[in-house]
């Protein structure tokens, strides 16, 4: 999307909006106990979730100076803040009685349900007054849109997945680390060399158990430009048993059996894989940026040693968060809630200056190339202050940046961790099993498959 002309402008658009909000919000009187939430000075206190918890005790105190700041450049506004996100199992329950917070916190595999549940209200009428609305990257706000373009949340955070890797291993290996592949024969091929520098060393690894192994199967299947699953003629049935499924799995097979560039042991899940690239000791796997300062906290590693490319293929699987509100709240307390989650999330260059700054002095990574949640100038503006603040080494991820954009983000499939069950078997069978035939295991988990989508509305 095309940004506005320029941050000058979009700045005094941000600066009116807050004034145009806090005198509608003034105009609209009436008590506390009111059902716009208004009190008599004009007052709306609106309730959201998301607040860290208390073992959390930076990233909360971050988050009440936050509150604190907010309250002061927004008089009219209060926040009544609490912890948690959005929990499907008690949902319904605190929407029916009275209980669910005016703004609520949700992750992407959570709108549509909401949306066709009638469970979040439609905000379209109000976002045309949120600063930097027209700049946030289309692709993200497609998560919160119904079929008819109705609005019904803001995005606030995003993640896809990418190729992580030890650069060390790289050069030692003879290959070039800011030129990391960008092929599927590519990884194969790095994993190869990386694999025979001998001493424990492994090239790529994958997941296979706790439901870890289908959510990474998704996102190779992807890359193939397959799909896990797809609506046909209103009900959902399984797509994996396909070319793209066979692609992925032929992939791994090779990369285990063929090429041993997978190592012996199998059957890992996240903190095994992040232990051995924290042990100098694994060339590559699939991950998203988030796990880059976890193996450096983690494992007291160095940022310098790691970079990270887009996935290779047409597509990759992603995820993120944003914030969805009660169906219940009055238009003071909708228009409350988004002059919230757009100060907080949705930052102009003035906080988030502010927010890189508090970041840096308290340890917490600048630089990283997501979340990414805009596009155009606004986000070259964002970049251009991470860079300023950044103690990551940015040009380490430059990879990623430069084609991710040209990678498709896909969501989860519905009923996802019902399905990443099945596809772990399917993992564990080919990197366990030299022998493990791949059209059987697709055609068996694909009718496992078809009764767990039966279910979905």
């Amino acid at each position: 999307m095309v940004g506005m002309p320029g941050i000058s402008r979009r700045q005094l658009l941000g600066s009116a909006t807050a004034v145009a909000l806090s005198l509608a919000l003034t105009a609209c009187g009436g008590s506390g106990d009111s059902p716009s939430g208004v009190d008599k000075n004009g007052v709306v206190t609106i309730s959201v979730n998301g607040m860290p918890a208390k073992t959390q005790a930076v990233d909360r105190k971050n988050f009440m100076e936050d509150v604190a700041a907010f309250e002061k450049s927004h008089p009219k506004i209060k926040i009544d803040a609490r912890e948690g996100q959005m929990d499907p199992k008690t949902f319904a329950a605190k929407l029916a009685g009275g209980q669910l917070e005016d703004v609520y916190y949700v992750y992407f595999t959570d709108p549509a349900g909401l949306i066709q549940r009638r469970q979040a209200a439609d905000i379209s009428k109000y976002v045309g007054d949120v600063p930097y609305f027209e700049d946030i990257d289309p692709a993200l706000m497609k998560v919160f849109k119904d079929a008819e373009g109705k609005t019904y949340g803001l995005p606030t955070g995003n993640y896809s997945m990418g190729l992580l890797y030890n650069r060390d291993l790289f050069a030692k290996a003879g290959l070039d680390p800011d030129k990391p592949p960008a092929t599927w024969e590519e990884v194969r091929t790095a994993a190869k060399k990386i694999s025979a520098l001998g001493d424990g060393t492994v090239g790529y690894a994958d997941y296979s158990k706790n439901n870890q192994g289908g959510w990474h199967l998704t996102s190779w299947i992807y890359s193939m430009g397959g799909e896990v699953a797809t609506k046909q003629d209103g009900r959902w049935k399984a797509a994996f048993d396909s070319e793209a499924g066979r692609k992925a799995l032929n992939a791994l097979h090779d990369m285990r059996w063929t090429d041993k560039s997978m190592g012996t042991r199998q059957l890992l899940e996240i903190a095994d894989v992040q232990k051995m690239m924290g042990s100098g000791k694994l060339g590559m796997y699939m991950a998203g940026p988030d796990n880059i300062p976890t193996i450096v906290k983690q494992f007291e590693r160095q940022y310098e040693e790691y970079g990270l490319a887009a996935l290779p293929g047409t597509a990759t699987l992603g995820g993120g968060d944003g914030f969805m509100f009660n169906p219940k709240a009055s238009p003071e307390k909708i228009k409350a809630g988004l002059a919230w989650v757009q100060w907080k999330y949705l930052r102009s260059p003035e906080r988030e200056k502010v927010d890189s700054k508090r970041s840096k002095e308290t340890g917490v990574p600048i630089g990283l190339p997501q979340p990414r949640l805009f596009a155009g100038e606004a986000q070259a503006e964002v970049d251009r202050i991470h860079e300023q603040y950044a103690n990551t080494p940015v040009k380490n991820y430059q990879p990623f940046i430069e084609r991710n954009a040209q990678v498709e983000t896909k969501v989860e499939p519905p009923n996802a961790q019902q399905l990443y069950t099945v596809l772990d078997g399917v993992m564990q069978s080919v990197l366990t099993k030299e022998d493990a035939d791949i059209d059987a295991l697709l055609a068996a988990a694909a009718k496992k498959a078809d009764t767990i989508l039966a279910s979905v509305k």
